[in-house]
């Protein structure tokens, strides 16, 4: 222990301890805790509620001075005890035996404290927080947190009262953090931090920014966290990951809002381990090879799913511990299945008891009300300048694919980082230094995440959910791109449901909703996104948009699954879309199981299913997703009967017929080129009576004659069932 000298303390009518009465003191050791003084040594006690204070020795108890009537107690002797030492306090009838705090003096790492302050810390949840460690062999937690604006900091709990005088934290100067180490305390307690303003006075009481556990909504505390107890069996998956290739695999994601996939007939949710055994067995037979979660972070309100989170290191306790859910992870893991998480670092909640004006000031968000508010939401844009909050995201990400073994992270919102306007008017934003209205620091930010992960987690996705031509978002930040794996086609989104708004009528006019998507189709690796934003807010389910009658209905909504499992880009569905829901997505219940009583929702369950396994087994489908040579139009001109027909190619050549009818009228003999000649098996079509359709097709497959036919060398001449997709491959 570093030994303290007493510092002469001047005779005046204010005691030297009058801020420590007064909670307003940032080095609480300089009074308390022992002291070596001139003629030996000294410890001081502050327990405002103690009627006696008492050092507990194996001689017998020695008692404390009250040297204030406030609650200073003191001891002095020749020489110190053995340390630690045990204090025996009392408070009415309770008697407290405990040990020092202020014995144990702030430990925190020079070095750490310097990468958080240089934005470089991308383990900060191992610096700051709640952590269970060991001084001088007593068990005890150590907190820390960063409060730079702060006059006193005070950790408070269930364990002093929620006394914000008893538990003073020391200011480990420049770096703005906070610390101190309560000794015998374990997990399970609940805390939080109160902090004195230095400018206001404005006394706060809020959740530990880096909190890894929380009370069950609509509490707000944070709980100490056990260590980790889930022994993983998933060694071999990351090391199968680090080598994957996922540029050429199959990648078809089934996204999930873990609240409303399934519910008891009670309303409870499901637990993660009641999802490990209940959802992975459908994802498998279903045939995906991801799940996303949408974000499982603690969050206060279960109408935002996730999204407003205030946890940023913590598993909602909606579903269970942080240990089910790295059981839920090993579990899809030993069955093959990779999973993803949803994670929202453009903005956060205004809730007080959180993040917003942190520290009695802006703090993780910007101070200039042009900059700080996000109007579309009602919540914070982080300050992606400041060094520290650069730590902190980077940190949260890093904790969720370190800790609990994700493979990978959805960014949420990317387009309202990018954009200093996103969503303003003139004169409601601030421009760049340059004048512009790019978010410099938010792309500075959004590169180093890239790169960390990257470099961190082989093999691990970062996709962007970015909704505008900003360029070269899934390119290597080396070349100028943002570093993301991968970016969600919005416009293949917007066009395609779009079109297929429409009556077959007048589907003609707007033949290039379907065609233009192909000319930028490989200038970013493309996810095709049928996401949970599509069918909520009034939008209607993907069923829902199709225009007329049932049997159109169910006949366009199986076209557009067949549409997006064979057009280039790994895929995203969210659950629900393969039952073919009649309603939207109603986060407070589960989806509509009970459709597949009915024979319509039976086949569309039935076609996701086979679209997913042919997607997974056919290389063409799959292999050059990204690429320009693994496409070819076959026929892109027949606006007029509202037709499309392309080929895929895998890259030992291998390929497949692609043939989409976009109206209820059968087309016979419909002429389409292809590379060869031969026999051409039909080994799809969505008119099948398997899937709810009407039989329409090809008899199991047709002859391609040796005749040129726009630009092919031979052509084929099958049935299109109205409204049908009918998929092809040679031999």
């Amino acid at each position: 222990m570093n030994a303290k000298t007493a510092v002469t303390e001047p005779e005046t009518g204010t005691p030297p301890w009058a801020r420590l009465l007064a909670a307003r003191e940032h080095d609480p050791f300089a009074h308390l805790g022992p002291v070596r003084t001139g003629e030996g040594w000294r410890i001081r006690v502050f327990r405002p509620d103690a009627d006696a204070v008492a050092l507990a020795l194996p001689s017998g108890q020695v008692p404390f001075v009250r040297i204030d009537p406030a609650g200073v107690f003191e001891w002095q002797g020749a020489s110190l005890p053995d340390t630690p030492y045990l204090l025996r306090i009392e408070e009415g009838d309770d008697t407290l035996a405990c040990r020092d705090p202020y014995a144990f003096p702030p430990e925190a790492s020079a070095h750490d404290l310097y990468l958080f302050s240089e934005g470089r810390n991308y383990q900060a949840y191992r610096l700051l927080g709640a952590r269970g460690e060991a001084r001088r062999g007593v068990a005890g937690v150590c907190f820390r947190v960063w409060a730079p604006n702060a006059e006193r900091v005070s950790v408070i709990g269930d364990f002093n009262r929620w006394d914000g005088r008893v538990h003073a934290m020391a200011s480990l100067g420049a770096s703005g953090i906070w610390e101190l180490f309560i000794p015998d305390l374990g997990p399970g307690a609940l805390y939080k931090y109160e902090i004195r303003n230095r400018h206001t006075g404005a006394v706060l009481a809020k959740s530990d920014p880096y909190g890894q556990r929380f009370e069950l909504r609509p509490a707000t505390a944070a709980s100490v966290p056990a260590p980790p107890a889930h022994d993983w069996q998933d060694a071999d998956w990351l090391a199968r990951r680090a080598q994957w290739d996922w540029l050429h695999a199959p990648v078809s994601i089934y996204e999930l809002h873990a609240g409303s996939w399934k519910r008891h007939p009670d309303g409870r949710f499901y637990s993660y381990r009641e999802l490990a055994e209940h959802l992975l067995p459908y994802v498998l037979d279903l045939g995906y090879t991801h799940i996303e979660l949408l974000p499982v972070s603690e969050h206060p309100l279960d109408e935002s799913w996730g999204y407003q989170t205030t946890g940023y290191f913590a598993p909602t306790r909606r579903f269970g511990e942080p240990d089910e859910l790295r059981a839920f992870i090993d579990a899809c893991h030993g069955a093959g299945i990779g999973v993803l998480l949803d994670w929202a670092p453009g903005h956060f909640p205004e809730d007080d008891f959180a993040l917003a004006h942190f520290d009695g000031s802006s703090l993780y968000e910007h101070e200039d009300p042009r900059l700080k508010r996000h109007p579309d939401w009602g919540t914070h844009v982080f300050n992606y300048g400041r060094n520290e909050v650069r730590s902190f995201l980077l940190s949260s990400a890093h904790y969720w694919l370190a800790e609990f073994h994700f493979d990978g992270l959805r960014v949420d919102a990317v387009a309202s980082m990018l954009y200093l306007d996103y969503s303003r008017q003139a004169g409601e934003w601030l421009p760049n230094r340059y004048g512009g209205r790019e978010n410099l620091e938010a792309i500075d930010f959004l590169r180093a995440l890239n790169v960390m992960v990257h470099a961190d987690f082989p093999g691990a996705l970062t996709v962007a959910e970015e909704s505008t031509a900003w360029p070269m978002v899934s390119r290597p930040t080396h070349l100028g791109g943002l570093g993301f794996s991968m970016k969600w086609n919005m416009g293949w989104m917007n066009d395609t449901l779009g079109y297929l708004r429409r009556e077959p009528v007048h589907r003609r006019f707007h033949h290039h909703e379907l065609t233009f998507g192909q000319l930028y189709a490989y200038t970013e690796n493309f996810v095709l996104p049928l996401s949970h934003d599509e069918v909520v807010h009034g939008k209607g389910s993907l069923l829902a948009k199709m225009p007329g009658d049932d049997w159109q209905k169910y006949a366009n909504a199986r076209l557009l699954a067949a549409y997006q499992m064979t057009t280039p880009g790994k895929k995203l569905n969210f659950m629900g879309n393969e039952l073919a829901q009649r309603g939207e997505w109603q986060a407070g219940r589960e989806i509509d199981w009970w459709l597949l009583a009915h024979g319509p929702h039976v086949g569309m369950q039935r076609l996701a299913r086979d679209l997913n396994r042919l997607y997974r087994d056919t290389p063409a489908l799959h292999e050059q997703d990204f690429e320009s040579a693994g496409f070819a139009w076959s026929d892109c001109h027949d606006a007029d009967h509202s037709v499309l027909g392309y080929l895929r190619f895998a890259r030992d050549g291998a390929c497949v017929l692609v043939a989409l009818n976009f109206t209820p009228v059968p087309r016979q003999r419909y002429r389409l080129g292809v590379p060869r000649t031969g026999v051409w098996r039909e080994i799809l079509n969505s008119d099948s009576s398997h899937y709810g359709g009407g039989d329409l097709g090809n008899g199991g497959g047709v002859e391609a004659r040796n005749a040129a036919h726009h630009g092919f060398p031979a052509f084929v001449e099958i049935t299109l069932p109205p409204l049908a997709a009918v998929i092809l491959i040679p031999g």
